[in-house]
């Protein structure tokens, strides 16, 4: 007799949903093998058929991220008008919208996961590489129309990176934005106004 199908349809699938639920809910160390396994209604040795442990779960949780981040970012960028400043204003925008509202995802994804890559299946690292550079390509080529900073060519994408994930940290989560001195600006307000190429 053949063995049933699991009831979920794809336990891959099933598995990485759990995880960020579970992230979302407790942060990172809410998340292990078997709280996962229990979340997605499977025995605890099943994640073994797909992941060789949690770190590669994780991965797989990281690469999902970082589609979600992206999607955000497109989304926003979509809904801008067509003017240089307003599309990438539009991807900052986005960048901030999916910190304020996935916080622990926010931060996880970007974990140094450098030490932790020795470790993960070949298969999870090829996503995890694949979408962040995705991520990444979203903000390079909203910054693409603009004059390179000081003459470096990928001058202008690292300023507003370090600029908007910055802010990200500092003030997404916060309803109010305030430091010592008052009340801080909109991001629109000190996005610089960037010389067009």
């Amino acid at each position: 007799m053949k063995k049933p199908k699991h009831h979920h349809g794809d336990l891959r699938e099933a598995l990485i949903n759990a995880g960020l639920e579970l992230l979302e809910e407790g942060g990172p160390s809410t998340m292990t093998l078997r709280k996962c396994a229990t979340r997605a209604g499977v025995s605890h040795a099943a994640p073994a058929h797909h992941f060789s442990g949690l770190i590669s779960l994780q991965g797989a949780i990281i690469a999902r991220g970082y589609r979600i981040f992206t999607e955000e970012m497109r989304s926003h960028r979509a809904k801008a008008a067509a003017e240089p400043r307003a599309q990438l204003l539009g991807i900052c925008e986005g960048y901030l919208t999916f910190a304020a509202q996935h916080g622990a995802l926010f931060r996880f994804i970007f974990q140094d996961f450098t030490e932790a890559q020795k470790q993960v299946d070949g298969k999870v690292l090829e996503e995890v590489a694949a979408a962040s550079t995705a991520a990444y390509m979203e903000l390079r080529s909203a910054c693409a129309p603009f004059e390179p900073v000081n003459g470096h060519e990928q001058g202008t994408e690292v300023l507003v990176w370090s600029l908007v994930h910055g802010y990200a940290m500092l003030f997404a989560s916060k309803p109010h934005k305030e430091t010592p001195a008052g009340p801080i600006p909109d991001f629109a307000q000190i996005l610089p106004n960037f010389p067009l190429r």
